[in-house]
């Protein structure tokens, strides 16, 4: 039984995640495989199997495609058929349309990552060429079929869209590192709201805003609801009291002065 490499994520050391294969069959174009390997790579993925791609081995397309996933590209095996690409594998998933004439299972990706992640052995996803997707002769290699569901009016994802999709499935909730939450800023103390409640207020009765009188008390416990819900840090009340004063002491003259 082969066991199932592992990829560490720098940002998490803890984080030991059993990787699939990505096998791409037959690939068409350069910049497809470059793109996928960028797909990978987002996602943790490393290691790129091809069968015999169509322009030959390496290709000059890929590298620019890859935006950095280098070293995605330059692990590269390649191998001359399917059964040879997964001969190693112990669980192999062909990414393709639900096929009527073969009766391996079909599973979702979810399915298809829970699978992988609990699972010993090696693992691969098959995906296949960009014109005509998956044979048959490949398909009946695999031990599961995965069928990303999709607008059954516009079923076209292309090469790089379909690794992305189940990569992304298969790093969910595993450790990756998610994009920095912005601190938030503690609630200004009452005192400072109060202020600029009042502070808006002055402003709002010295325009004759609260007319009639009979209703501006109704209209100033609106004003304080609507102020309050923000929950404002001290550095938003600041700078709406300085929106304040602006608009209190109107427009500013500018002295326009002409060089000699």
């Amino acid at each position: 039984m082969t066991v199932a490499p592992t990829v560490l994520i720098p940002e998490h050391p803890l984080a030991l995640l059993p990787q699939p294969v990505i096998v791409l069959v037959r690939p068409q174009l350069g910049q497809n495989i470059g793109k996928a390997a960028r797909a990978m790579l987002n996602f943790g993925l490393t290691e790129l199997r091809l069968v015999t791609p169509r322009d030959g081995w390496p290709n000059p397309d890929a590298g620019p495609a890859a935006s950095g996933a280098d070293e995605v590209l330059r692990d590269a095996r390649v191998f001359e058929t399917t059964a040879d690409a997964v001969a190693d594998c112990g669980l192999v998933f062909a990414s393709t349309v639900r096929r009527r004439d073969i009766t391996t299972p079909v599973v979702d990706p979810e399915t298809m990552a829970r699978d992988i992640h609990s699972t010993p052995v090696r693992t691969a996803i098959l995906f296949g060429p960009e014109r005509s997707g998956l044979e048959t002769e490949d398909v009946v290699l695999a031990t599961k079929i995965v069928t990303v569901p999709i607008n059954p009016a516009f079923g076209s994802l292309n090469l790089a869209q379909a690794v992305i999709l189940l990569a992304y499935e298969w790093s969910r909730g595993r450790g990756l590192t998610q994009p920095p939450l912005r601190e938030v800023e503690p609630p200004a103390p009452h005192e400072e709201l109060e202020g600029m409640i009042g502070h808006f207020d002055e402003l709002l009765a010295g325009s004759g805003y609260f007319h009639p009188p009979e209703r501006a008390e109704t209209t100033r416990n609106t004003i304080r609801t609507l102020l309050t819900k923000p929950c404002w840090s001290s550095r938003e009340v600041k700078a709406m009291r300085g929106m304040i004063r602006a608009i209190a002491q109107g427009p500013r003259v500018r002295s326009n002065r002409s060089s000699s």
